[in-house]
């Protein structure tokens, strides 16, 4: 190991860690020594995630205000602060026009990705301010960017995304505290069926035609862009909701 770990002994949570990006994101702090929390509604998945990588398990809806209290209580219990949090977790409702999605779907989308990051900052801004310090990344997307047709309300969710992290981070600087945004393109995750509609090698190439660099985004690349995002590398960096994409979004 010739170089330093780029974030040694930082205690991080990393919500939805169970798969796909967050998975991606937990197993490259984990590898840059950070003491990673794996949160994900699917506890079974949090555990296995948690297990390879040396970290800790907390079962969490995110979009329940319990949930999120019990899972500040267990990562204080076990770490007694945090450094990182990564509001990773998210869903998506099935492509249909606008007025086709149903209020439970609305709702859902609603309390997951955008809910989650309210009750997250009520949860653990308090003790990032107490200690001066702290980086939040919020996992956005390119379809707050740039919305696609039928993906009406999750795009929208993730353009409030965008909005709360430029808001957050400018009202939390006098704070010490960092919070930025990763907007992906879609990837090789548990969601991609989702926006597709149907999973074809046609629908596929159609989507990846649309991306430059011609493939998905990798938990990897996550991995990689979160890591220097929250790393004391990005130190004056605040406030960026950067493309991970391909030039999607060019």
């Amino acid at each position: 190991m010739g170089e330093e770990m780029r974030l040694k002994d930082k205690v991080a949570i990393v919500t939805g860690g169970g798969s796909g990006f967050g998975a991606g994101i937990a197993r490259k702090f984990a590898s840059e020594g950070a003491k990673v929390m794996v949160a994900d509604i699917n506890g079974d998945a949090a555990v296995a995630i948690a297990a390879e990588i040396g970290g800790t398990a907390q079962t969490c809806d995110v979009g329940n205000a319990d949930s999120m209290q019990a899972m500040k209580e267990a990562l204080l219990a076990t770490y007694g602060h945090l450094d990182i949090l990564v509001n990773n977790a998210g869903v998506t409702h099935l492509p249909a026009a606008m007025e086709d999605v149903s209020e439970d779907d609305f709702d859902r989308v609603f309390r997951v990705n955008m809910k989650s990051v309210y009750l997250a900052a009520r949860a653990f801004v308090p003790q990032f301010k107490a200690r001066g310090t702290g980086a939040i990344l919020n996992i956005a997307s390119t379809a707050g960017v740039s919305p696609r047709p039928r993906l009406n309300w999750y795009n929208a969710s993730k353009g409030w995304m965008i909005t709360a992290t430029k808001a957050m981070a400018v009202e939390l600087a006098p704070n010490g505290i960092r919070v930025n945004a990763l907007n992906p393109v879609a990837g090789e995750t548990p969601l991609l069926k989702s926006f597709m509609g149907e999973d074809t090698p046609e629908v596929r190439a159609k989507f990846l035609s649309t991306i430059p660099l011609g493939r998905f985004s990798t938990p990897q690349d996550m991995g990689n862009a979160a890591c220097f995002l929250c790393s004391d590398e990005a130190s004056m960096i605040t406030g960026v909701a950067m493309e991970v994409d391909g030039g999607r979004c060019i």
